[in-house]
């Protein structure tokens, strides 16, 4: 029984003891069982909101991580193979716009956004220029 059954079982506890507005403990017992039905109508507004607002949740989070059905990431952070040679996936740092290059192009040319034209600055940390060498 969830609370609005259970405050109208009240209600009709209350209607079938024929409480009327003749005395005071009439008036407070028929004002609590009204605010109880108040209440209970409420948080069931309150509950259907909040389950909303999860799935819409739990959509941004999957979107945003973009995971898979198995719960790992699609992205990993270690470059993919693919034909024999790593591809690496580069962030435009002003449209945001993604690209891929390979190894060779990201050590030998300058690389620019598809979307936006803008030049990608590359520094590379020394770990990175040691397997570079």
């Amino acid at each position: 029984m969830n609370l609005s059954e259970k405050a109208a079982y009240l209600k009709g506890l209350a209607d079938g003891l024929g409480l009327k507005d003749d005395t005071s403990e009439q008036k407070i017992l028929r004002g609590a069982v009204d605010l109880l039905a108040a209440i209970s109508e409420k948080l069931e507004d309150l509950d259907g909101e909040v389950g909303n607002i999860c799935g819409e949740l739990d959509t941004i989070e999957d979107d945003l991580y973009e995971t898979d059905d198995e719960g790992g990431d699609e992205e990993d952070d270690e470059p993919e193979e693919q034909e024999g040679k790593a591809q690496y996936e580069l962030t435009c740092p002003k449209c945001g716009a993604v690209t891929v290059v390979d190894e060779d192009t990201l050590m030998s040319q300058e690389i620019v956004c598809s979307k936006c034209g803008a030049p990608f600055d590359i520094e590379f940390g020394e770990n990175d220029e040691d397997e570079k060498k």
